[in-house]
């Protein structure tokens, strides 16, 4: 069992994107993440998908926000690149002979469902503006 990183890389790669004034390439965009240009380029491709960020080819080319940094929410991001539900179910059938395991799967959807709504509730009142404002505190906290 994994747990998926493609949220905590895509609010990155935005955040990134929100503190630059021209559009940014994936190599610039790999070196912040630490991480391959073929990762950030296929998140990128999501985001875009989802109208998050826009892309421009060419040798002054590279990935910018299409919209304002305070209009993006955490939850558009997890809704973009993630697939997945917070907690997934059995990946093999309980026995239904057995009252927990004929019952345990009503049970676990109700408490992952939730448990996914009150994720949905706060990370939609967390905006990209917001990250940033938060990592250049960070910053200027740090500066001796």
């Amino acid at each position: 069992m994994t747990t998926s990183s493609r949220f905590a890389v895509a609010v990155h790669i935005l955040t990134l994107l929100a503190s630059a004034a021209e559009p940014l390439p994936s190599s610039l965009i790999a070196g912040s993440v630490g991480t391959n240009p073929v990762l950030i380029r296929r998140l990128v491709s999501q985001l875009a998908e989802a109208g998050l960020v826009s892309t421009v080819m060419g040798s002054n080319g590279g990935a910018s926000l299409a919209r304002a940094a305070a209009s993006i929410t955490l939850l558009d991001v997890f809704r973009a690149v993630e697939s997945a539900t917070l907690i997934a179910p059995h990946h093999s059938v309980p026995n239904p002979a057995c009252m927990v395991g004929r019952e345990i799967t009503g049970a676990l959807k109700h408490a992952a469902d939730r448990a996914q709504a009150a994720m949905d509730v706060a990370l939609a009142e967390i905006t990209i503006a917001s990250m940033l404002a938060d990592v250049e505190r960070a910053a200027r906290q740090r500066k001796p």
